[in-house]
């Protein structure tokens, strides 16, 4: 039996003004719930540090996949 995860989101970057060492532009990044965050129009985002941060939320764009390819990304990360 397989334990069903909560949704995963992901953004796309598109804009990297001032984090061009942490973010690429037209890169897909997790991101990970944080409704403080939110209401200071920010994302907590896992960069490429692999760490998670706050950025703006105005350097993304939200996306949508199906199940099968939210795992592959999950597991190319």
């Amino acid at each position: 039996m397989q334990v069903q995860q909560p949704d995963t989101t992901f953004v796309i970057c598109i804009n990297n003004a001032d984090y061009s060492a942490a973010l690429e532009c037209r890169k897909i990044y997790q991101v990970i719930s944080d409704d403080t965050a939110a209401t200071h129009g920010l994302l907590r985002v896992i960069d490429e540090s692999g760490e998670d941060y706050l950025y703006p939320t105005t350097h993304f764009i939200p996306v949508s996949f199906p199940p099968s390819i939210q795992d592959a990304i999950l597991r190319a990360a």
